[in-house]
């Protein structure tokens, strides 16, 4: 079993580390300030924020009344708008906490996706339920990328085939749905038991983890391409290349600019995977080993 409170950071942590790409993520240890009056400014307290000079030595958690919580030095992790950070599993808690700890002299908050992630639903800025997050996502569904095919050239429309069509066929199947795809400027016509499925499989996910659901749905732009990242049917690699696959068709035509094409595929593929993980560590119940926690 783990310790109730273990440290990182200056001892040298045993945390991996991978880097992410997320704006937004404000601390609050120092911030007393309560939430903005209006809506318009709760957003823009989640607007991205300049860095700052890291303050503080050792990351910590501690397991309290409400969950896990995250400690700088001897201060605790407070949201954006002033709420005590506290997380519900343990596996997201050692996630966030390795955020924290791979921050050297600067705090660069929009590289801490988990962070941001979990202050969105801790403080819900745009004020949704349940039932509105699930609409978010389920407008992606009606402009699905991979359901948008082209008439030409051929060596695209015979890529898309190639690439698209086995996602949706596995999709179909695993759903008991009928997807289709469509060559017309409105899309294919999902049916209304199709959407009705993806709804009450959406449904069955609690408000965290459709937190998560909505930002790689959104990454992606496609329902399909997220269920099945999320059903582990596909990788974050290649549920990135699937969403860009036009795109990535043009680049191999045309050539891309020399380090821009590169920057944005690893951000995409981190915000993705930094959604992934959200969903899946707010859905399951898991514990971390001791072992990891050893330095």
């Amino acid at each position: 079993m783990w310790r109730s409170c273990f440290r990182l950071g200056a001892s040298g942590g045993s945390f991996p580390r991978r880097p992410c790409l997320l704006p937004d993520a404000r601390l609050g240890p120092g911030d007393q300030a309560g939430p903005a009056p209006g809506l318009a400014l709760l957003l823009r307290a989640y607007a991205p924020p300049a860095e700052r000079k890291k303050f503080y030595q050792n990351v910590s958690i501690t397991q309290g009344e409400g969950g896990y919580e995250i400690n700088l030095d001897h201060r605790k992790l407070k949201t954006p708008n002033a709420k005590l950070f506290t997380v519900p599993s343990e596996a997201l808690a050692v996630a966030v906490a390795t955020e924290w700890d791979s921050q050297q002299d600067t705090i660069k908050f929009y590289t801490m996706h988990l962070t941001t992630l979990c202050n969105t639903s801790l403080d819900n800025p745009t004020q949704r339920n349940k039932d509105q997050l699930i609409q978010a996502a389920m407008k992606f569904l009606d402009t699905d990328t991979i359901c948008y095919r082209v008439e030409e050239p051929e060596t695209l429309v015979e890529l898309q085939r190639n690439e698209w069509d086995p996602v949706i066929d596995w999709a179909e199947k695993r759903y008991d749905v009928k997807i289709g795809s469509s060559t017309n400027i409105m899309g294919p016509d999902i049916p209304a038991k199709t959407k009705e499925t993806f709804i009450s499989l959406l449904a069955s996910y609690n408000m965290w983890a459709l937190q998560g659901i909505e930002f790689v749905v959104t990454q992606l732009k496609s329902m399909v391409l997220s269920l099945g990242l999320i059903d582990r049917h596909l990788t974050v690699e290649k549920a990135v290349l699937l969403s860009r696959l036009e795109e990535e068709y043009q680049i191999q035509k045309w050539g891309n600019v020399e380090w821009a094409h590169d920057y944005e595929l690893q951000e995409l593929r981190a915000r993705t995977a930094a959604g992934t993980l959200f969903v899946h560590l707010c859905s399951e119940s898991s514990t971390v080993k001791h072992k990891l926690l050893q330095e």
